[in-house]
């Protein structure tokens, strides 16, 4: 069995390059994955920015798990063509990164507003975002986030069904589905297990409402672990720690170790390898 490769959200670990670098080569990471990087959002970086940034990223050895980008995390009821251009600069940068992978979203929905009245047009632009992927061979991974249309597993099947294509598939988020209050062991995976692609490695607690390390929290993040183990699985885990609250008086870099380490204790007690 193939083993999980770990990667990280590295700009929770600094705005420097190298220093995010450092922190993972020492935790024995080789991926990364690219969110934030020289105070730009990835998809505001330049050609001759992610140029430059490859060419550092191969002279030390590492390699990027996916393009963090926000595309979706937008109302619904704003304009979509920005999105679409959103999607270019996402493939350019996935292309020049050498990723298949780009993390989306699935729009914010206005409040105290039935959810079915957005469903056409939610299900109309994840579409023509799949289209887009197809073309420019890519991969959208759809995260589960917070007050979206795919918060919960049943819209984020409606859009998988409704997508019908391999160019969008999962990135399970168990923190995430927490704070929506999904049970995300006992709800969301047996449902969406076969279309999982890629997974953020958050935990966290309903009260107080919080981010906290793998294990420590409500998610089941052990469990999700060996359930993916015992599937096959041997994509990504992509260490998200977002412990600001949980740890408020460490540094950076010490949130994303301690997020690290309570990920690596996991593997390490259950036999998984890893790279």
């Amino acid at each position: 069995m193939s083993p999980f490769l770990l990667t990280c959200f590295a700009d929770e670990i600094s705005s420097d390059l190298n220093e995010q670098l450092d922190v993972l080569e020492q935790e024995g990471f080789r991926h990364l994955e690219i969110r934030k990087l020289w105070d730009k959002n990835v998809l505001e970086l330049s050609s001759e920015e992610l140029t430059r940034l490859g060419g550092i990223l191969k002279d030390r050895g590492f390699a990027v798990s996916s393009i963090a980008s926000p595309i979706g995390k937008y109302p619904v009821t704003s304009p979509f063509e920005p999105q679409l251009q959103a999607m270019e600069r996402a493939m350019a940068a996935a292309h020049a990164l050498e990723t298949p992978n780009i993390r989306i979203f699935s729009c914010y929905l206005p409040e105290n507003e039935p959810r079915e009245a957005y469903r056409d047009e939610v299900l109309y632009r994840m579409k023509r975002l799949t289209e887009a992927a197809e073309r420019g061979g890519v991969t959208l991974l759809l995260e589960n986030d917070n007050d979206m249309y795919g918060s919960n597993y049943k819209g984020g099947m409606d859009i998988i069904e409704h997508c019908q294509s391999p160019a969008v598939t999962f990135a399970f988020d168990a923190g995430n589905y927490v704070l929506s209050d999904v049970e995300p062991m006992g709800e969301a995976y047996p449902v969406v297990a076969e279309h999982i692609g890629y997974v953020h490695i958050k935990d966290a607690i309903r009260e107080p409402r919080q981010f906290v390390p793998a294990g420590v929290g409500q998610g089941k993040v052990e469990e999700l672990i060996v359930a993916l183990n015992e599937r096959g699985f041997s994509g990504f885990l992509s260490v998200e720690p977002h412990m600001h609250k949980y740890l408020p008086n460490a540094t950076d870099p010490e949130r994303v170790r301690t997020a690290i380490h309570a990920l690596t204790s996991i593997l390490a007690k259950h036999r998984i390898n890893w790279k």
